[in-house]
């Protein structure tokens, strides 16, 4: 049976992944380790860990599969569900596959150790955008479509 894993922590699209899954008529599971209101909606499960390291990374790598979709920006972790066999986006909509994992697992690899070089770099991150909220509600449509299709 087809879920939506959803890593909740610092997870800008938690609303309209739940509105594709309930669409969809699909279970979704809402990890981290608190401070989340809980959602009133049946398919929806609010999934509290215990603090700790990559407790909440653990708990979906260890459940995700063929027929499931994660999502997260926590690049370790969307290798590890990659190799499950489930279906990977970050938050832009952007598709982790074993097409590009390696490739963007050296990258996020080598920006650390730049970062690390140069403790006094400044700047990060492009900003989340009303456009990327769209493509990935396009992505996450497209994604559940494909899962249900083996399911």
């Amino acid at each position: 049976m087809t879920a939506v894993y959803i890593d909740a922590d610092a997870c800008p699209v938690k609303a309209e992944a739940e509105k594709v899954a309930t669409r969809h008529g699909v279970k979704m599971f809402v990890v981290s380790n608190g401070g989340l209101r809980p959602s009133q909606n049946p398919l929806v499960e609010t999934v509290i860990v215990p603090d700790g390291p990559d407790v909440a990374d653990m708990w979906i790598a260890e459940r995700c599969g063929p027929e499931d979709v994660v999502v997260t920006g926590d690049i370790p972790l969307a290798a590890k569900c990659v190799e499950a066999g489930a279906r990977v986006l970050k938050h832009n909509g952007e598709p982790l596959t074993s097409a590009n994992i390696g490739n963007v697992l050296a990258t996020r690899d080598l920006m650390a150790d730049l970062r690390a070089a140069d403790p006094f770099r400044t700047g990060g991150g492009k900003g989340f955008t009303k456009a990327d909220r769209s493509r990935f509600l396009d992505a996450l449509e497209r994604a559940l479509r494909s899962a249900k299709a083996i399911d």
